[in-house]
């Protein structure tokens, strides 16, 4: 019965890393997504830049 306590929460972390794994290789996430940071205005980042 101890056994069982200590294999049933390896398993279920086990299942959840491959899911994520699955999901990933499913879901390709492209760069194309991702906006710029969050923290830095596209405006101010090329302003006083002397072109």
């Amino acid at each position: 019965m101890a056994m069982l306590a200590v294999l049933i929460p390896l398993l279920m972390l086990g299942v959840v890393l491959v899911l994520g794994r699955y999901e990933e290789l499913l879901l390709p996430q492209d760069d194309t997504d991702r906006g710029e940071p969050a923290g830095v205005p596209h405006a101010a980042a090329t302003v006083g830049r002397g072109k």
